[in-house]
């Protein structure tokens, strides 16, 4: 089945002829797959809150192929990061392996893909912005995998990943703005002997589906770096990069 009759049978409500060749051009330009098995990619495009309506009342989320997606990426990206790089420690290895396959890099993959445009969601999600919510897109990008581990072999998933995500290897060592701050301050921490700082919420504004969370760090009651973003995570990662800052200048090398 090629991918542009899969959109046709999915998407329920009045689509132009273009606008789904132009969303099935985009999927097969990245994942350059065509599937045996039309159900399965159905599967991995439909959101849990899609199956709450009547329209996908008799449909099953991409859940259970995101589940095996996630497996079967963690040990690809393991084994070519093990064979890549000899050289590297296990701690090593787990830090790269992480800015590879987190949320916001497989969201960046699948949304090159399109996959924001193709999901389907409850009209509830997607008034609430759930077409660029970077969970869903990566999650969607996951059970993709999944559905493509199912339709054929991993061999097959090994070279999407390879070509899709094992290629910015070098791209995401270049990228400061993918460090973990956090774990590199909790290192700096356990190194000198001192307990892990503690984060806290200080604001949270905006509408739900645009909230931006303020974040504080702390070090023995003192706050030491504070972070916007519109996820805690990313709030979390820029305080920890002010703290680590800040740490740096009470213990000297």
């Amino acid at each position: 089945m090629t991918i542009l009759s899969s959109l046709k049978r999915l998407f329920s409500r009045p689509e132009t002829g273009a606008g789904l060749e132009h969303l099935a051009e985009k999927f097969h330009d990245v994942f350059q797959y065509e599937f045996k098995d039309e159900e399965l990619l159905l599967e991995a495009l439909v959101h849990r809150s899609y199956i709450r309506t009547p329209e996908g009342a008799n449909l099953n989320s991409y859940e259970r192929l995101e589940f095996l997606g996630d497996s079967v990426l963690g040990l690809i990206v393991a084994e070519q990061l093990f064979l890549l790089f000899p050289e590297y420690s296990e701690g090593e290895l787990t830090k790269l392996k992480s800015l590879l396959v987190n949320e916001t890099s497989l969201a960046n993959i699948g949304g090159e893909a399109g996959l924001g445009e193709i999901v389907r969601l409850s009209p509830d999600e997607e008034r609430t912005g759930g077409r660029q919510r970077q969970s869903i897109i990566a999650d969607c990008f996951e059970a993709a995998l999944g559905a493509i581990f199912l339709d054929s072999s991993i061999d097959t998933v090994r070279e999407v990943v390879k070509r899709l995500i094992i290629s910015r290897v070098d791209d995401v060592q270049a990228d400061k703005s993918q460090i973990n701050y956090k774990g590199h301050l909790l290192e700096f921490l356990q190194s000198r002997g001192e307990a892990a700082p503690q984060y806290e919420v200080i604001a949270e504004t905006g509408p739900d589906h645009r909230k931006i969370f303020s974040i504080a760090i702390k070090f023995h009651g003192k706050t030491i770096g504070t972070g916007e973003g519109n996820a805690k995570k990313e709030a979390e990662q820029k305080a920890a990069r002010e703290g680590l800052q800040s740490l740096r200048k009470m213990f000297p090398e």
